[in-house]
């Protein structure tokens, strides 16, 4: 069992109600909004690719913003306790999705590619060194069944 437990809480309400339900794949919007006491809205739909609207987040995007988030998180921790000093952190995260021919899909892999702009002078190989400890800690890379791999960039700055 687990020492500490921690639980998240979140109301996802579909907002695509065109005036007829479900009654035809084409008669509703795939529009929703994500909900969680304290916070802003986030509105979602699906992919383009599956009738859904391209200015709202939707979760194949939320899933690979996740694991970013995460390893960013972890790393900014150990760049604090470990003397890097880092001034700038952009991530081009990119995740891939295979689809068979029934429709079943599967995220088959994530890579990471942080930029990190450090301090001059504050470790360098250490910057680099430390990805790997995020990666081992990161709570949502270590739930995903697909690999996640991170090719950091350290610049000094």
């Amino acid at each position: 069992m687990s020492k500490h437990r921690h639980q998240y809480q979140v109301t996802v309400r579909w907002t695509g109600d065109l005036g007829e339900g479900t009654s035809s794949y084409r008669a509703y919007g795939r529009q929703y909004v994500m909900e969680a006491d304290g916070k802003p809205d986030i509105p979602g739909s699906s992919d383009p690719a599956f009738r859904g609207d391209a200015a709202r987040w939707n979760p194949e995007d939320l899933l690979v913003a996740s694991l970013s988030a995460c390893h960013k998180l972890w790393y900014l921790h150990f760049c604090s306790v470990s003397g890097v000093i880092v001034t700038a952190y952009e991530d081009a995260a990119e995740g891939v999705m295979d689809m068979d021919e029934d429709g079943i899909g599967r995220f088959t892999s994530v890579v990471l590619r942080p930029r990190v702009t450090i301090k001059a002078g504050t470790f360098p190989d250490v910057a680099r060194d430390l990805h790997n400890d995020a990666h081992e800690k990161c709570f949502i890379a270590n739930s995903v069944n697909f690999p996640v791999t991170c090719e950091p960039e350290i610049i000094e700055g």
